[in-house]
């Protein structure tokens, strides 16, 4: 099933810079990067930001450029990134449309916001939801499933 994103807000700034063009929202929608992300979750990401093996970068489709998806920057090959979700069940990824080139990555994530959906309203629902909310998706000890591999407000996008 192809992922589907909807662009919103200005882009980056007239002048091209500037950390408000630099800074951006995505949305999950898909469930092909759980247990990681869920859909629901906010990430906070940084337009045109190296990417190393490891990190979680917001591209378009290699085959649909008008789509953003999600995925885990897995290694440098030839052709560009291979890219996979974290979750095993959902290919649509490297596994299906091969390495990425690199003028299709279009953030880095830095923070995933955990959506509040599903939490009850009592004191002690929303203090182990605070306490677990947001996370860091770069620098040491950022989460990372089994097999991956090693590390080596401008605008909103709602990616898949």
């Amino acid at each position: 099933m192809p992922e589907r994103t909807q662009e919103r807000g200005p882009g980056q700034d007239e002048r091209g810079g500037g950390l408000l063009g630099r800074i951006g929202l995505a949305e999950v929608y898909n469930p092909s990067m759980e247990p990681t992300l869920r859909p629901g979750d906010q990430l906070v990401v940084a337009y045109g930001a190296a990417v190393r093996a490891g990190d979680i970068v917001v591209l378009k489709h290699p085959f649909q450029h008008d789509l953003l998806i999600v995925k885990r920057a897995v290694e440098r090959r030839a052709g560009g990134w291979w890219v996979q979700g974290d979750n095993p069940l959902v290919e649509n990824d490297s596994r299906e449309f091969g390495a990425v080139p690199d003028e299709l990555v279009v953030a880095r994530a830095w923070l995933r916001v955990r959506s509040p959906r599903g939490v009850h309203p009592s004191v002690s629902s929303w203090a182990r939801w605070t306490a677990g909310a947001v996370r860091p998706l770069v620098g040491p000890g950022r989460p990372r499933p089994a097999g991956a591999a090693s590390p080596s407000l401008a605008r909103r996008l709602r990616a898949r």
